[in-house]
């Protein structure tokens, strides 16, 4: 995805209302970047994409979309000649993981198990606000092969590549992918540099849990790792800690609202997030933001913000 602010969410909202496929993905320009090490990240429309490259094959960290996927494989072979062999999802959603269905054919998917169990069950996602939008099931070949639950390491090119599972953050099946050597992390959507954060109610998530994951990720990993964002430009965890910062300041404004028994109408009405307006964007603006955090300090169930 684009690196600028308007571009990293831009194809994120075309998503919510037109369908992958009947899209012109023409256009695209797949790049990839030097992150450090023999890691990479590919940018193109979707979610960034982290590579790991060696003599023992490459690694991928999302694949994007599906259209995209030969564009994906000519950004790759022009950083390694070795195949393609893992894919991890760090979530469900299609901007992520829709690639899996034309790589899924040559390697080995990787995943928690939710994201295999979301993919093969398709539906609604989305925060039961202004964001929502529906996917199909996934066919067999785009399914995670290997799955699990807390955390998983692969052992290529001479590091671990750890896939770890903290809290049910951006969704409930998010993983945070560490690059132990070359000391690069992929955050996925749990850190995003374009505002306020989508998070997938509906999909198992929260933001407390996306607070717990990024909090957890800045007192684990070396103080000078290199972060990839679920979208957005490399990044640092000072940039986590903002991001952090910026979450827990605006969940309280809301509780305290809610707290003095203000609706929802009113919290938006009375622009409890206006100190933070830089953050709010044409994919997920401030009243949006404030309806995610109202439903989940409120309570409500992934079936009561599913609306037809």
């Amino acid at each position: 995805m684009k690196l600028n602010r308007l571009g990293a969410v831009g194809a994120l909202l075309i998503a919510v209302s037109v369908h992958a496929q009947q899209r012109d993905f023409s256009n695209v320009v797949v790049k990839a970047q030097k992150v450090a090490g023999n890691v990479y990240m590919l940018t193109g429309e979707g979610g960034n994409i982290g590579v790991s490259v060696g003599d023992d094959g490459v690694a991928i960290v999302d694949d994007q979309y599906a259209p995209l996927a030969d564009k994906i494989r000519a950004a790759l072979k022009g950083l390694s000649d070795k195949p393609l062999r893992f894919v991890i999802n760090t979530h469900y959603h299609f901007d992520h993981a829709g690639g899996n269905e034309m790589f899924g054919r040559d390697a080995t998917i990787v995943a928690h198990d939710n994201v295999r169990k979301r993919l093969a069950q398709g539906g609604p996602m989305g925060n039961g606000g202004a964001i929502r939008f529906d996917s199909q099931p996934a066919p067999a070949v785009a399914l995670p092969v290997i799955t699990f639950d807390r955390n998983l390491s692969i052992h290529m090119n001479g590091e671990d590549i750890r896939a770890l599972h903290y809290s049910s953050g951006h969704t409930d099946g998010d993983s945070i992918v560490f690059f132990t050597k070359s000391n690069v992390v992929h955050m996925g959507d749990n850190f995003v540099t374009y505002g306020f954060p989508f998070v997938d109610l509906i999909g198992g998530g929260s933001v407390k849990g996306m607070i717990a994951t990024c909090e957890q990720v800045i007192a684990q990993l070396p103080r000078d790792v290199k972060v990839i964002p679920g979208h957005g430009p490399l990044s640092t965890l000072d940039d986590v800690r903002k991001y952090v910062a910026m979450l827990k300041d605006t969940s309280s404004a809301v509780k305290k609202g809610l707290d003095a028994g203000q609706s929802l109408d009113q919290l938006k009405k009375n622009k409890v997030l206006e100190p933070w307006k830089q953050y709010s964007g044409p994919f997920v603006n401030a009243d949006a933001f404030i309806e995610t955090l109202y439903n989940e300090l409120t309570g409500k169930k992934p079936a009561d913000l599913i609306k037809h």
